[in-house]
């Protein structure tokens, strides 16, 4: 008896035991389940039954300064799937044939991708609408077709650095759709609807529609019009001289609006992906090149700021100058002689501004460049922008002085060299350039305004007006005459660059032909960097290649913007604010050219002898005279229907042969040429009176800087 007494006992405390052991267990377990994956298997059950639909937003339009659409988003159709429901229709293997065959997928991947332990998964975004259609008239179980938005340039290629791209998750991707991604993306919305195991919807369950925020609006600074002129011109010089790159920047000095900026090669962002990459680089602001002589812009600002130099200065040029070990020369080795400040300007002359350079110094020099915004960011509103390279001031030497003063040894990109010629137009003010003028939002009203931002006075407003005069000086008398527009007082300067080569050395065979100016000269409207790399064919100089692009640009977007041309009353009141005009160089032009390049500037002609070319003028060209000052014209007294008559022979020097050609021709003169480029020695002498029939014998060479 006690023996299955305590047999029983036993038993009753093994199941006792087992017993606490399973309440232990169990209560583990919902320990485990309750408290540490509570919340996963929590998310997991929402997700079961939680059917979450986004719901597109839409970028901001992006408008020109006048209201013109640049880049617009429209709706599209995007396919997407919910597997668990996919897959409780005992269909997906159907589903994926189906859908794989339409949209041209993969079958395989399809399927794996329908049948993914998830609530939510992308087929294909942004589909056809005769596509969008079929998928509707199919009717498959878990599969939805939602709105996106699309981005779409109207334009094509028209301003697409600029404008950038933008991808299929409605994100900006470059350009300033993605500098102002977070203003211009919105925000996506949802639609949550809560179904049960079999995809029924739960009565009185939630359902939350969260809306979406669409993007606001941009503004640009960019002109429409002015954008188009000057990409014309681009294309032109691209095309024509089979450039490897090339860039037009306009900007306006006073506001540091960029009115119009370019880049070739170019890119469809509608298409981009049928492009090279490298076709989406913005030469304008993402590229590093030595700008040559529009540098000497800066060096001669510098040194009129610093006193270094005045109108009395003097600086000869025997066609080479040494420093140290080094000997650097002029194009061509060409002798300049004896010059004023102002022609050494006018003639770019190297040794000129060498001498300038090292009488600056170092610590002066490098303080201006910096205070010019060289070597740093602009801070333009586009992404991806360069700082340019500088020599380090540290270990920078006398040679190194001299070439950075005549516009090698720094590279710099178009954006700063922009910058800083427009702060000589503006008074010696450096602002801020800048490409987005204001945001709005979907009602009209403003967000965010791009005020324009003085950078600083880099140099002083005296300074700045007399070096915009002798800018002036050098496309009325200079390198720049390519520039000239009629009616108009332009300044600039020109640039012709040896490009580095991959071993460290200056390439023999590839220059950077360049032009920067501004106009009118007084109160300057507009300011215009035209770059064009590596121009084929001769000559290849900054003068005779990027200066025409320069005047067909500001010559259309003056008129466009309805400036007043010199003979204009607004604009005389205005020069006759100034001191003095510059005389043209009218010799060897027809008189009713000469009478009418006089009159733009302000000057009164008083005519002398027969004839109809100009052969000697008095005061000599790149003469300072008062606002309407008298010039004397000597005329040649041969006519074409003289045939036995004598010539006076004008002076040739400066001119092309064709121009040559065609002045002696028209004085019944034959030409002997020898060499190519421009006139610089003739015989007989100009001023000598020869027979009607007689050869002139002229000498040409290469155009230099």
């Amino acid at each position: 008896m006690q023996t299955t007494s305590l047999l029983v006992r036993k038993r009753i405390a093994t199941l006792f035991f087992l017993f606490t052991l399973s309440i232990f267990l169990l209560g583990g377990r919902v320990f485990w389940i309750q408290f540490v994956r509570g919340a996963e298997l929590s998310a997991q059950a929402e997700q079961n039954r939680m059917r979450d639909e986004p719901v597109a937003s839409k970028r901001g339009i992006i408008y020109d300064r006048n209201g013109n659409e640049l880049a617009i988003s429209v709706s599209a159709d995007s396919v997407c799937a919910y597997p668990a429901e996919v897959v409780a229709s005992q269909r997906h293997e159907e589903i994926a044939r189906k859908l794989a065959t339409l949209l041209d997928m993969d079958q395989e991947k399809l399927l794996t991708t329908l049948t993914k332990r998830t609530s939510f998964v992308w087929i294909k975004r942004q589909i056809k609408p005769e596509q969008a259609q079929k998928i509707r008239e199919m009717d498959l179980p878990g599969i939805r077709l939602t709105e996106e938005s699309h981005r779409q340039y109207p334009n094509g290629v028209f301003c697409s650095h600029v404008l950038g791209i933008s991808g299929v998750d409605n994100t900006g991707l470059e350009g300033i759709d993605h500098y102002y991604d977070e203003l211009v993306g919105g925000t996506k919305g949802r639609i949550v609807v809560e179904k049960d195991a079999a995809n029924r919807p739960i009565p009185e369950a939630t359902h939350k529609y969260i809306s979406p925020v669409d993007g606001a609006n941009l503004i640009l600074t960019i002109d429409e019009t002015i954008q188009y002129i000057a990409e014309r011109e681009l294309d032109k010089v691209f095309k024509e001289r089979q450039a490897k790159a090339a860039a037009v920047i306009v900007m306006d000095p006073k506001t540091g609006e960029i009115m119009a900026m370019a880049s070739r090669p170019t890119f469809d962002p509608n298409n981009f992906g049928k492009s090279p990459a490298a076709n989406r680089r913005n030469f304008a602001i993402n590229d590093a090149y030595e700008p040559g002589s529009t540098m000497k812009i800066v060096t001669a600002a510098m040194a009129m700021e610093e006193k270094v130099v005045n109108d009395q200065s003097r600086f000869f040029c025997p066609g080479y100058i040494k420093v140290g070990k080094e000997t650097i020369g002029c194009a061509d080795r060409k002798a300049h002689g004896s010059q004023t400040f102002a022609e050494i300007v006018e003639n770019s002359c190297n040794v000129g501004f060498v001498q300038v350079g090292l009488d600056i110094g170092l610590e002066k020099y490098f303080r201006y460049i910096n205070a010019f915004g060289f070597g740093k960011l602009t801070g333009v509103d586009l992404p991806g922008e360069s700082e340019g390279i500088l020599v380090p001031e540290k270990s920078a030497k006398q040679i190194d002085l001299a070439t950075m003063a005549m516009g090698q040894a720094n590279a710099v990109t178009p954006i700063q060299l922009t910058a800083a010629v427009a702060a000589v137009a503006n008074d010696g003010k450096l602002m801020k350039p800048h490409v987005m003028k204001k945001v709005i939002d979907n009602k009209g009203n403003v967000v965010k305004e791009n005020d324009p931002v003085t950078v600083k006075q880099v140099i002083s407003k005296n300074t700045a007006q007399q070096l915009c005069s002798i800018l002036e000086g050098e496309v009325v008398n200079g390198t720049g005459k390519n520039a000239y527009i009629e009616g108009y007082r332009v300044g600039g300067k020109t640039g012709t660059a040896q490009k580095v080569g991959a071993d460290g050395r200056y390439m023999k065979s590839e220059y950077v032909a360049s032009f920067v100016g501004f106009a009118p000269a007084v109160d300057p409207r507009l300011v215009c960097l035209v770059v064009v790399d590596a121009p084929k064919g001769y000559p290849y100089y900054g003068g005779w290649v990027a200066a025409p692009v320069f005047k067909n640009i500001m010559q259309d977007a003056l008129h466009y913007l309805e400036v007043p041309m010199y003979k204009s009353e607004e604009n005389d009141k205005t020069i006759e604010k100034a001191e003095n005009v510059l005389v043209p160089d009218v010799v060897n032009l027809p008189l009713a050219e000469a009478i009418s390049a006089l009159n733009s500037r302000g000057l009164k002609a008083k005519v002398s002898g027969d004839g109809n070319i100009v052969w000697q003028q008095t005061p000599k060209p790149k003469t300072k005279v008062q606002k309407n000052a008298q010039v004397i014209l000597s005329l040649s007294p041969f006519e074409k229907g003289d045939k036995d008559g004598e010539v006076t022979i004008p002076d040739l020097q400066g001119k092309s042969m064709r121009e040559v050609a065609k002045i002696l021709s028209d004085l019944g003169l034959h030409l002997i040429p020898e060499g190519y480029g421009l006139a610089y020695e003739q015989s007989p002498v100009a001023g000598k009176v020869v027979s009607r029939g007689s050869s002139i014998k002229v000498k040409f060479q290469p155009v230099g800087e």
